[in-house]
């Protein structure tokens, strides 16, 4: 009888680390997703203020970067940004760079 107290608890063990596990993994995923939309409104926000500014919006996000203190990892992060005239909203998409295990 000791035997099936012992599986019982090594089994209960088990699925105990298998949810803390899966708890950890969703969180870390939720987190990547509301940063990479921190970075999305910071260029998307720099774009605009510089619009209200300037009157145009800037041709390439380097201008962000060196006028408006646009700042974000470029190792974690690939931003495209692509404008269609200088009175058109640019179109901006991030995406996370995955790391090399």
């Amino acid at each position: 009888m000791a035997n099936r107290k012992e599986i019982a608890i090594i089994l209960l063990m088990v699925l105990l680390l298998a949810g803390v596990y899966m708890l950890v993994t969703r969180v870390d995923t939720a987190n990547s997703g509301a940063q990479t939309q921190f970075v999305y409104d910071a260029v998307q926000n720099a774009a605009l203020t510089c619009y209200a500014v300037e009157g145009t919006y800037p041709s390439d996000i380097e201008y962000l970067r060196e006028n408006y203190g646009l700042a974000y990892d470029t190792n974690r992060y690939m931003v495209y940004y692509d404008t269609f005239g200088v009175n058109i909203v640019p179109e901006i998409y991030v995406t996370e760079v995955e790391a090399d295990a």
